[in-house]
């Protein structure tokens, strides 16, 4: 099943929606291009869950944590990472353990890094500047 977002503000509460279901150890992949709502999509969950950070994506640190809301979320970033074993040196199994929330923008890069639990969402910018999302 796919959801339009037909603007930055519908992906944000799309992410806020999404929140209220998650629990410890849940493991959120967001898939697409540049500009096709991944962080923006964050930026909603982190709401959802309580949180008063300014989210952002975690290029360059690859890694964001963020403790203030319902549950600790670990935001990660593949983009910029070169290899699975590059992942694995910022601590990435010792996350996963961790009773919080993961979610990966990028996470299609390294797939096999994920556990089989993870939830999958695919973002697909649309001529009309609106987003689709679908769940995989």
């Amino acid at each position: 099943m796919s959801t339009r977002l037909a603007t930055p503000e519908a992906t944000f509460d799309w992410g806020r929606e999404l929140a209220a279901s998650l629990e410890a150890g849940d493991v959120i992949a967001l898939c697409g291009q540049l500009g096709a709502g991944k962080t923006q999509a964050t930026k909603g969950i982190l709401a959802g869950l309580g949180s008063q950070a300014a989210v952002t994506s975690p290029t360059f640190t690859l890694v964001h944590e963020y403790t203030d809301g319902r549950l600790p979320v670990f935001h990660f970033d593949f983009y910029r990472m070169d290899s699975a074993e590059e992942v694995l040196t910022v601590g990435w199994d010792d996350i996963l353990d961790e009773p919080g929330v993961v979610i990966i923008e990028w996470a299609d890069l390294f797939p096999e890094l994920l556990p089989p639990h993870a939830r999958w969402f695919h973002f697909v910018p649309q001529p009309d500047g609106s987003r689709e999302v679908t769940e995989a």
